[in-house]
């Protein structure tokens, strides 16, 4: 169906189904007709290549990649909008609708499922709300994804493609950075949705690597020590060590100066090699 950005169509299609907004939801749907279009071309839906969709909401983005991929599984955890996606996007015969919770979802079984002999990438417009763990799950599970192009709040952008080592990364940095190369890619204004919310988005890329930038015998050690560095922000790596891992002062300073980092350093100055340095030497100590 076109013009589903269009908001008389979105509000006579809701109210059709009697469909409210959902605040629990973070429901926020695209007015703005530029935005699908560029997020599904960056996405790198195409022939050949299957896609997975989080949350399509009425199927604003949805339309875009079924006219590219292969094959198009949205996943959608309100099942309220199964019968709006049905009308709008009946039409297309590579498209399956899944009323399930990602975080919950095997993604495994589902690309062996579904996707056999395509490449697959995933695109999505996250709810702020699980933003993060949206992202370290399709991270943390290894799945077989050339990319995740997802749109997010600004802030949340930003921080997710700061550069680590910088004053703008945090935990989720450096975390994202070990499994996938991020990239900004535009600007979404607030009022490019419906209902509008408080703060701007933007759509970033996250480039999956085939193999961590950096070796670690742990990689449960490691995001705990990046989850506890961060922990304290206000405080010195140290410190934050410290009282995060339960390790007392002097060993971590001990730790930090066999890791070639300085015992007064804060977290966000540290490297990818400082983190694994740290972790690997920690790995020996206990």
């Amino acid at each position: 169906m076109n013009n589903l950005s269009d908001i008389g169509k979105i509000k006579e299609i809701l109210s059709k189904h009697g469909f409210t907004f959902s605040k629990s939801l973070g429901q926020n749907f695209l007015i703005n007709p530029s935005v699908c279009p560029r997020m599904a071309e960056y996405s790198g839906a195409g022939e050949g290549v299957g896609v997975i969709e989080v949350g399509p909401g009425i199927g604003v983005l949805t339309n875009e990649l079924c006219q590219l991929a292969d094959k198009v599984v949205a996943v959608e955890l309100d099942k309220r909008l199964l019968p709006v996606l049905e009308e709008t996007l009946g039409e297309y015969d590579n498209l399956k609708v899944v009323n399930e919770d990602v975080l919950k979802l095997d993604l495994h079984k589902l690309i062996a499922e579904e996707f056999a002999g395509m490449k697959v990438v995933v695109c999505a417009n996250l709810p702020y709300y699980i933003t993060s763990p949206v992202i370290m799950k399709l991270l943390e599970d290894r799945l077989p994804i050339e990319a995740i192009t997802v749109m997010v709040q600004k802030e949340a952008a930003q921080r997710i493609c700061a550069e680590v080592g910088t004053r703008q990364s945090g935990a989720v940095t450096v975390s994202v950075n070990y499994y996938a190369e991020p990239e900004m890619l535009f600007g979404v204004s607030a009022g490019s949705f419906m209902p509008a919310p408080k703060v701007d988005s933007a759509v970033i890329r996250l480039n999956v690597r085939k193999e961590p930038p950096v070796k670690v015998e742990s990689e449960k050690l490691l995001f705990n020590v990046i989850k506890a560095a961060f922990s304290q922000r206000r405080k010195t790596l140290a410190n934050s060590l410290s009282s995060g891992l339960s390790v007392e002062k002097g060993k971590i300073n001990q730790l930090l100066i066999n890791s070639g980092v300085e015992t007064n350093a804060r977290a966000e100055k540290l490297t990818l090699d400082d983190f694994a340095n740290i972790t690997n030497n920690l790995q020996e100590m206990m």
